[in-house]
């Protein structure tokens, strides 16, 4: 019932947030939801079938670029057919290079989805397509309009901000119902012993395509609204840096669950804030990179199971020292009882008789 109330909760939460008047930790929470998105996309593949991937930022950027290319520059593009486009061109890229990277496995998977990456990025970087390396611009967000009437304009902050919150909550709702059904017990088959999946009768082949499909459409997703909030795109949301941002995020937040992806999300990105905050560091700010790696190998090592798995944690510790002080009382009392159950012993020559 916990487990249920609390994603209800944070989403309570972040919907009251959004009235605290400051531009600055709105423009953070978007920022935060954006990313959560996408991370949650990587969770399906890594923590749902076992596929540890650094090309996931491929697709990131192509629902990016897709949304900045197709958007006129004179006026805004509408949402009923950009939307779909990024997802579409993310998912057709997806079906393409995972038919061909699902064929390894190991290491050797997560090679070639970093390969297939950096193709799209030097696509995007080294030609024209889309402004090469200097990137492009997105002038006006996306409109809705139906027969005319506008039920929200992107345009305003308050209604952008709803737009993405609405995004996170579908796509939670989304993955917590793929989870559930069927298709997410196979998958979580897979993850833990393929070779008995497919001796069960499994094809575990498709099971694996439709989940990098699935997650890199979520991608595109999170890269679309990514576009939307900055209006520029630059190939750089494409690097394997962006890929091995978002893993870290899952692995930060502990891979078993989709509230770990959201909790190593806003933890890695409150980090960088906080290790970037001139008022705090002042010069050292600059090297914001040497005390962010610090904290995350520190986090990493202290918690094994994530940022999630921390409450179970506590509880394991207060069961240990619960039992190793039950084991100290009854050793310290083990002899006590041991004379009281004696057995009574015969006088010897020389002693009354009692």
């Amino acid at each position: 019932m916990l487990n249920r109330l609390l994603p209800i909760a944070a989403l309570l939460a972040l919907a009251a947030f959004s009235w605290s008047g400051s531009d600055y930790y709105t423009g953070l929470a978007v920022k935060i939801m954006i990313y959560a998105i996408f991370a949650l996309s990587l969770q399906l593949l890594v923590g749902g079938a076992g596929l540890v991937s650094l090309g996931h930022a491929a697709f990131f950027g192509i629902g990016a670029y897709v949304a900045a290319l197709l958007s006129p520059e004179s006026e805004a593009a509408s949402l009923w057919w950009l939307l779909p486009a990024a997802l579409l061109a993310a998912a057709a890229y997806a079906a393409v290079t995972g038919a061909l990277a699902l064929r390894t496995r190991g290491v050797y998977f997560i090679m070639v989805t970093l390969a297939f990456s950096q193709m799209a990025y030097y696509v995007f970087h080294d030609t024209k397509i889309g402004g090469g390396s200097d990137g492009i611009y997105l002038y006006f967000r996306p409109e809705l309009s139906l027969g005319g009437w506008t039920p929200f304009d992107l345009g305003n902050a308050a209604t952008f901000y709803f737009f993405v919150l609405a995004c996170l909550a579908l796509t939670w709702g989304f993955l917590a119902l793929l989870r559930r059904s069927p298709f997410g017990a196979a998958l979580t088959g897979i993850r833990i012993n393929e070779q008995r999946m497919r001796a069960a009768g499994y094809s575990t082949y498709p099971y694996k395509l439709a989940a990098y499909v699935v997650g890199a459409t979520l991608a595109s997703l999170a890269g679309f609204l990514f576009a939307l909030k900055d209006g520029f795109v630059t190939p750089e949301l494409l690097a394997w840096e962006q890929s091995g941002l978002v893993l870290l995020m899952v692995i930060l937040g502990g891979m078993g669950s989709l509230g770990g992806a959201v909790l190593g999300t806003v933890a890695l990105v409150l980090l960088q804030e906080l290790f970037q905050s001139q008022e705090l560091f002042g010069d050292y700010a600059r090297h914001w990179h040497l005390p962010l790696g610090i904290a995350i190998i520190a986090l990493v090592a202290l918690l094994p199971n994530g940022l999630a798995g921390l409450p179970a944690q506590w509880r394991e510790r207060r069961e240990a020292r619960a039992a190793g002080a039950a084991a100290k009382q009854a050793e310290a009392g083990a002899p006590a009882r041991k004379d009281a159950a004696a057995p009574a012993r015969l006088p010897i020559q020389g002693e009354p008789h009692v």
